[in-house]
């Protein structure tokens, strides 16, 4: 037996923590009965629908994609501004893992594997991600010492950071920066912390999943790799 919220996540419904919401919400049923409890287990021979259609095992299939900026990170937007679903394939199920800024650009992963978005998302994994900002102005020695140290945005601390100066244009610095949390626009915040405002932000790699020469708007399927 095993508990049904992996079950779903397996399938690929959605996130094992989206799915728990999804039994609590009444719309997963086994073997005709409902079930609102995430705690429910299944076993393998259970007959289970999600919204009164049966789920099916899924063959696993994950995808890097370059997010364009001006992109939502969700399946549908109400304002109607175009989301990743638009540019990567609809013969699978697929949903994002985590989420990237409306105005950032860069690599997202998506999937149909539930336990993998768990896994990648979870703060408690601290996978690395990594971005490359254009900041305003010029970021001081002192300042680069409290991104190693820690920021504190939203009344809290951030974990320490990486950062390398990568070049320094006029006004404006090009620097690498990499954390191991996902708070919201954390990068963004923790720039404006220091006076340096972020002009453009692009994430460049996740683990060891490397954005490369993926070109904008366009997708890779991701074999053998190791986060």
């Amino acid at each position: 037996m095993t508990r049904l919220q992996k079950i779903l996540a397996q399938a690929g419904v959605a996130s094992r923590r989206k799915c728990e919401e999804i039994i609590l919400a009444g719309r997963v049923a086994v073997n005709g009965e409902t079930i609102c409890e995430p705690g429910a287990k299944a076993d393998a021979d259970s007959e289970i629908l999600v919204d009164g259609k049966k789920i099916a095992r899924e063959k696993k299939f994950y995808i890097a994609f370059h997010k364009p900026a001006g992109v939502v990170t969700t399946a549908f937007d109400p304002q109607g501004r175009p989301t990743v679903m638009d540019f990567v394939p609809r013969d699978v199920r697929l949903f994002p893992v985590g989420r990237l800024d409306f105005d950032t650009s860069g690599l997202l992963i998506l999937t149909n594997d539930g336990d993998f978005a768990n896994k990648l998302s979870h703060p408690s994994h601290e996978i690395k991600k990594t971005y490359i900002a254009t900041l305003r102005g010029k970021i001081s020695r002192e300042n680069l010492q409290k991104f190693r140290r820690g920021i504190k945005i939203d009344g809290r601390l951030t974990a320490p950071a990486e950062i390398k100066i990568l070049r320094e244009e006029n006004s404006q610095t090009v620097a690498e920066i990499s954390i191991r949390e996902g708070r919201n626009r954390q990068v963004r915040k923790m720039c404006d912390a220091v006076g340096c405002p972020v002009i453009a932000l692009k994430r460049v790699a996740i683990g060891g999943v490397q954005l490369g020469d993926l070109p904008v708007g366009k997708w890779r399927e991701l074999e053998n790799f190791l986060l």
